[in-house]
């Protein structure tokens, strides 16, 4: 599979049974998720993929708490691209604000999938309010038919992935970032080619590859254990 190819059909067709596997193992890890490092208090906000809210980032942001971080949810309902976070990303901005003035720092994102190019948008915009960011699953480094969810992201989203805006906010995205930077990815990824998830090599992003599909990648407990690692400053780029 090159760079620019979307993922083959097997893989696209598995998503759904691995998926559950997923779910199985977190339910099998949770000795090993305990024993993940512990949090420093810091705010950490997540950012939740295409079309999906809140709800689908509790178990990780729990998890966070538990571990002695601030999780936050980003509060502004189903992620639909600019349908949600206004154009030129003002309500996330604005969400990010609030959180930096109610904490008293700069915030930690994590995005998943659309959500993890939102937060490098962020990132770019706002770096005074961010203190790194961690993506998941995030194809911000090439391009949109690299991936078997162009078609949805236009439907849900209204925007089209021609659209000279939509590009510029793409290659923004994919610009290195001002702050640390780790990109969780997968080459078995059924939705997104892996390699469009994380920056060439030889950058200062680190990548960290898992083994596992993309729906609910962010409760994969490899995943999870990055995350953690990363953010007490373990992780090695991969």
């Amino acid at each position: 599979m090159t760079k620019h190819a979307p993922p083959p059909r097997h893989l696209f067709l598995s998503e759904l049974p691995r998926a559950a596997v997923t779910l199985g193992s977190l339910a099998l890890s949770q000795e090993r998720l305990r024993a993940a490092p512990r949090g420093d208090g810091r705010p950490v906000l997540v950012l939740p993929g295409l079309g999906n809210t809140d709800k689908t980032t509790a178990v990780l942001r729990r998890w966070l708490n538990r571990l002695g971080y601030r999780a936050y949810g980003w509060e502004l309902g189903r992620n639909r691209g600019a349908r949600t976070i206004g154009e030129d990303a003002l309500l996330l901005e604005k969400r990010l604000e609030a959180l930096f003035g109610e904490t008293g720092e700069p915030v930690t994102l994590i995005g998943i999938s659309l959500g993890g190019i939102m937060a490098r948008l962020m990132a770019h915009r706002r770096t005074e309010l961010v203190r790194e960011v961690i993506t998941v699953s995030s194809p911000f480094a090439g391009p949109p038919t690299a991936t078997n969810v162009w078609r949805a992201f236009e439907w849900l989203t209204g925007e089209k992935i021609g659209d000279p805006a939509v590009a510029a906010n793409r290659e923004e995205a994919a610009a290195p970032l001002p702050v640390p930077s780790t990109a969780i990815w997968s080459r078995s990824d059924g939705f997104v080619n892996g390699a469009i998830c994380r920056e060439p090599d030889g950058s200062e992003c680190r990548a960290i590859e898992i083994d596992g599909g993309h729906l609910g990648v962010h409760m994969h407990p490899e995943a999870m254990l990055a995350i953690a690692r990363t953010l007490a400053g373990e992780a090695e780029a991969e």
